[in-house]
């Protein structure tokens, strides 16, 4: 796969202002991106949806005049979750989808994502046709070709729908108090408006955007402020979205924390009992907790690379339809194509209404193996080639060897920050801290 300049793990992703994230590129980001997704097509039409950041009126001018300049026609919703565009993409039968988010990254960044007509991650072979025209000066087609733009008014109430039509008929929420943390961000609205319209209570903070203050000390990336909530004000279950809602954290009634992990542990096992789960993907940071949990139900356990878009490939190679990410990334293939924060929440109060269990009932049987992470800022130029260094492997063979066969050890350059993630994981949380800081003391010198 030939180096990329533009596209990371998860579309383009920066600082807003700086490189690629500037006016100027993101135009020429639309034109590319039209001129590969329109292909094909006599009269294409892309999707643009936003989370609630302040740069996404500026970037959604620029790609909208990329993609007119391209010849495509532009559907305007507004902040929707990332999923949503996913879905109405493949619903009303655009050419392609995008969505202007850093999802769970502080305001000033920002990133602009794509989805195939199919609702799906764009493949490597797509995204390099799109850097490869952004080397190319723009051209404009004709006046009578040029893109029109509109607004996709009804864009929230169809995927509201689509969420809650994710539930078997009959399964609502009547009876159950919720608090949601919508991070201020792309579920603000929609997040609240589909719980209450299954029946729940709801408790909802997180819902008031200014376009400064998405994740701000809320949503998954920030679990206390849920964990809080749920304590405060009396609710079953509690419920955190990222910026860009396509992941989610839990908390339970005693607001302690249940994660991806636990997640995907409660949805494997309930799918087991009813015969319809062969295997799940998780990733390199699952914790081990849930591969034993899997052995012992005759669940096949997969490990994927860190990313959603490599448990989709995983899972898509399988043909199984659960994975998902410690951080709430959820998919279930067969509800949506893409990670969905609010689908994956309403899949587990599916299984606390359907079993009458509470959420720290669902979960207690899982053994959570004690896990430390650390983060490395690196200047390094290749933050990968830096792990392969002599140093950093002798060291990481030391750890490994006093963790011995109930441990793990894993090393990985973020894919969209200058950061190395050291992970440390074993039976005894004290062992595994010191291991992971000592560790991450031999990589900062490097770094």
């Amino acid at each position: 796969m030939a180096k990329r300049r533009y596209f990371g793990t998860d579309g383009v992703r920066g600082r807003v202002g700086t490189s690629p994230i500037t006016p100027a590129e993101v135009l020429h980001l639309g034109w590319a991106a039209g001129r590969v997704l329109g292909a094909g097509h006599a009269r294409g039409r892309v999707i643009i949806g936003k989370d609630t950041r302040i740069s996404g009126y500026l970037l959604e001018s620029a790609l909208e005049a990329g993609l007119s300049a391209a010849g495509v026609d532009i559907a305007l919703t507004g902040p929707l979750p990332t999923p949503g565009i996913a879905y109405l993409t493949r619903q009303v039968g655009a050419c392609g989808g995008i969505v202007i988010s850093a999802s769970h990254n502080p305001y000033h960044d920002n990133g602009i994502k794509f989805f195939s007509e199919s609702g799906k991650k764009l493949d490597d072979e797509t995204e390099e046709s799109i850097e490869a025209l952004m080397s190319e000066p723009m051209s404009t087609v004709g006046p009578e070709a040029l893109g029109k733009a509109e607004r996709l008014i009804d864009a929230l109430p169809r995927y509201a729908e689509h969420c809650r039509n994710t539930l078997p008929p009959g399964v609502r929420l009547d009876g159950l108090k919720v608090a949601v943390d919508c991070a201020n961000g792309a579920a603000y609205q929609v997040g609240p408006l589909v719980l209450r319209e299954l029946g729940a209570e709801v408790t909802g903070i997180g819902i008031e955007p200014d376009g400064f203050n998405i994740n701000r000390e809320s949503g998954s990336t920030y679990p206390q402020t849920i964990c809080s909530l749920v304590k405060d004000c009396g609710a079953d279950v509690g419920i955190a979205f990222d910026g860009d809602a396509d992941r989610v954290v839990l908390a339970d009634a005693q607001g302690r924390l249940v994660g991806g992990d636990g997640i995907l542990f409660i949805l494997s096992q309930y799918r087991r009992q009813r015969g319809d789960c062969e295997g799940i993907v998780g990733t390199l940071m699952t914790n081990l907790g849930v591969e034993v949990a899997c052995e012992a139900q005759g669940i096949q356990f997969v490990r994927a690379r860190v990313g959603d878009r490599f448990v989709l490939e995983e899972l898509v190679s399988r043909h199984w339809t659960l994975g998902g990410e410690t951080s709430g990334h959820i998919l279930s293939l067969d509800r949506s194509t893409t990670g969905d924060g609010l689908v994956a929440a309403l899949a587990v109060l599916e299984v606390m209404q359907k079993t009458g269990k509470s959420l720290a009932d669902l979960v207690k049987d899982l053994q959570v193996f004690p896990q430390k992470l650390v983060n490395v800022s690196t200047e390094h130029a290749r933050p990968a080639e830096l792990l392969k260094q002599p140093r950093v492997t002798e060291a990481v063979k030391a750890c490994e060897k006093q963790l011995g066969s109930r441990g793990r050890v894993v090393l990985r350059a973020s894919g969209t920050e200058p950061l190395i993630r050291v992970m440390v994981e074993g039976e005894d949380e004290a062992k595994v801290g010191e291991l992971a800081r000592e560790l991450a003391d031999q990589i900062r010198v490097l770094a």
